[in-house]
């Protein structure tokens, strides 16, 4: 895609983490209730914020729409 900041996990550059265990993931959504969380997500980091901690939504929302240029 030609964005130089991605790809790496290293300083100044922009990734997106998720830790989760494998033995515990459970996706709860349906056809019914498609905006439910998956169970077993422990912690998701987008651009160096954490989103998740601990399975709960902090609130923060640092992603970004990517636009080729």
């Amino acid at each position: 895609l030609g964005i130089s900041d991605r790809g790496l996990i290293r300083k100044g550059m922009k990734a997106d983490i998720t830790c989760f265990d494998y033995e515990k993931l459970i996706d709860k959504s349906d056809y019914v209730n498609p905006h439910q969380y998956s169970e077993g997500i422990e912690f998701v980091i987008v651009n160096g914020e954490v989103v998740i901690n601990n399975g709960e939504h902090t609130g923060k929302l640092p992603g970004q729409v990517l636009k080729k240029v």
